[in-house]
């Protein structure tokens, strides 16, 4: 299906010989007015849409990010996200979705997510884990806001904002977006990526990050680890972004505090961490030195008997 070949096609490829081009794989969002030919306000037509047309707008929104920081050129690492993001995604409010996980190549400390199904995490805050329940709580935050729409949301937002009148301008010749629809909709989403979303919104991804992932057999206070370490970060540039674009950890934490209560003082058997991850978060060994043969001593020369 062509919905699913949108970023699935960019990240399969990482994850064989991940190629610097990942972002080329992207293609345009030409289908976007299918089924919503009738509307007339750009930003309601956003709510409207069918969920084919919500990964393509995903799949652009995703390139946005993959243009400024590629994959990280790890297979390994690429793999193993999307295999607990998936897993998470499968007990959240839209397992159907195509979803697809990578990190991206930037110290910045933030993670990602788009309409469709499309989770990006950078190194920096890949680095910041201490284990797979941490990732996991981190990962489920971002599942939560595409499966609540959230992005959809602040995309609508946006542009009834533009003012930019009758839908149907928009519209190619040939049932494709005009070039004016397609401009204000990536200009809303480099808008999204820099504000950020509601600070309602990023407090209920908490709340639902943190069922998804005891759903999934995970510790539920991962996510609240995540949060102690951001509270006590540096004010460094790399975590601008993020403090720019969340509310602060401490009142993240302390909402999550109200919220969860007692209410998970009972779950038992939970993952906090795995050798695996373990293993995959540990520094490869340095590679032993190359040890120089010694040379043979030189052999003397027998004398000529005269």
């Amino acid at each position: 299906m062509i919905a699913r070949s949108i970023l699935r096609a960019a990240l399969a490829a990482a994850l064989v010989s991940l190629p610097g081009m990942a972002q080329a794989q992207f293609p345009n969002i030409g289908g976007l007015v299918k089924g919503v030919q009738n509307v007339k306000k750009l930003g309601d037509s956003l709510r409207k849409i069918p969920e084919p047309e919500e990964i393509k707008i995903g799949g652009d929104l995703a390139s946005i990010i993959l243009g400024a920081a590629p994959l990280v050129q790890d297979a390994e690492k690429q793999r193993y996200v999307n295999r607990v993001g998936r897993w998470l995604a499968m007990h959240s409010d839209r397992p159907d979705l195509p979803w697809q996980f990578g990190i991206v190549e930037t110290d910045d400390v933030n993670a990602f997510s788009m309409p469709g199904g499309y989770v990006l995490i950078s190194r920096g805050m890949f680095d910041q884990m201490r284990n797979e329940a941490e990732l996991a709580g981190v990962l489920a935050h971002e599942i939560a806001h595409v499966a609540k729409k959230d992005h959809l949301g602040a995309l609508q937002g946006s542009l009834r904002n533009a003012a930019l009148g009758d839908f149907t301008e928009y519209v190619g010749g040939n049932g494709g977006i005009g070039g004016a629809f397609k401009a204000a909709l990536i200009s809303a989403g480099k808008d999204m990526f820099t504000r950020g979303l509601n600070h309602d919104d990023e407090y209920d991804a908490d709340r639902m990050g943190v069922v998804i992932a005891a759903r999934s057999g995970y510790s539920p206070y991962g996510l609240v680890g995540v949060l102690q370490t951001l509270s006590a970060a540096p004010e460094e540039k790399g975590y601008a972004l993020m403090n720019k674009t969340h509310p602060l950890p401490v009142d993240r934490i302390e909402r999550l505090d109200r919220a969860m209560g007692t209410k998970f003082d009972t779950v038992i058997a939970v993952v906090e961490d795995l050798p695996s991850f373990v293993a995959l978060r540990a520094a490869p060994a340095p590679a032993a030195a190359k040890s120089t043969p010694a040379r043979a001593p030189a052999r003397s020369r027998p004398r000529r008997r005269n």
